[in-house]
């Protein structure tokens, strides 16, 4: 589906970022791999290679206007295109503790962070795409089901979905017409992220799955199969919207 393109992922040595990196180049694309942390963007990008397809991994700063401007620019001058540009790098956020007791600076953390590092690698990745007329731009997340919150203290977590869900709107209506789309990847959770340790684990995936209308959450495989539907032809009326793979 994806011969020929181009893609880069912010966050590409994690989970979700490693699984749509996996999938991209899996479909023919050549990924670049961003993310503060060489050793895992290296161990994706040589799975990657092991299986067939090109990856690159650089140490970059989501959060450094600079530093992803500079990428961007040699993303271009190695591929000749920029086809998708994803951003999933985590985000700081304070889970377990309740609105009334946490601090400030713990609840504005994941909202300033995402909301900062998801314009800047967003309006990089733009300037590209409207220069050659066509381009996807993949968030992850989707609007926050609030119901969550009456059995889990989220913290800043839901107002960050939310903002960020605000941006992906503005950024589909003003691109929509210059052939860039901008579209979000939604999940009802994702139990193979949600670390072994973390207390009411079980509980939680419980009750996620609950919450669907399907009784089963998805994988990290049918994410990656997903964003790289949404970043082929076949998908090339869709923008402005969710992929909904909630269940």
């Amino acid at each position: 589906m994806l011969e020929g393109r181009t893609a880069v992922v912010y966050g590409g040595g994690g989970n979700v970022g490693g699984a749509m990196a996996r999938a991209f180049a899996r479909h023919g694309a050549t990924v670049h791999l961003a993310g503060r942390t060489r050793e895992t963007l290296r161990a994706v990008a040589d799975d990657i290679a092991a299986a067939g397809g090109t990856a690159y991994a650089d140490v970059v700063d989501a959060l450094d206007e600079r530093a992803v401007d500079a990428h961007t620019a040699t993303v271009v001058e190695r591929s000749g295109r920029l086809d998708v540009s994803v951003n999933v790098i985590g985000d700081g956020d304070v889970q377990g503790t309740p609105m009334a007791e946490m601090a400030v600076a713990d609840y504005l953390r994941p909202i300033v962070t995402s909301v900062t590092a998801k314009f800047i690698t967003a309006r990089a990745a733009a300037r590209v795409m409207v220069a050659q007329g066509s381009g996807l731009i993949l968030y992850f997340g989707g609007s926050f089901d609030w119901s969550v919150a009456r059995r889990f203290s989220v913290g800043g977590m839901g107002v960050t979905f939310d903002a960020v869900e605000s941006m992906r709107k503005q950024l589909a209506a003003e691109l929509g017409r210059r052939g860039v789309r901008v579209v979000t990847l939604r999940t009802s959770g994702l139990p193979e992220t949600i670390p072994a340790d973390f207390e009411g684990r079980d509980e939680l995936v419980r009750t996620l799955a609950e919450q669907t209308l399907t009784g089963r959450l998805a994988t990290l495989a049918e994410v990656g199969e997903l964003a790289a539907f949404a970043a082929s032809d076949r998908a090339r009326l869709l923008t402005g919207t969710e992929l909904d793979l909630s269940g």
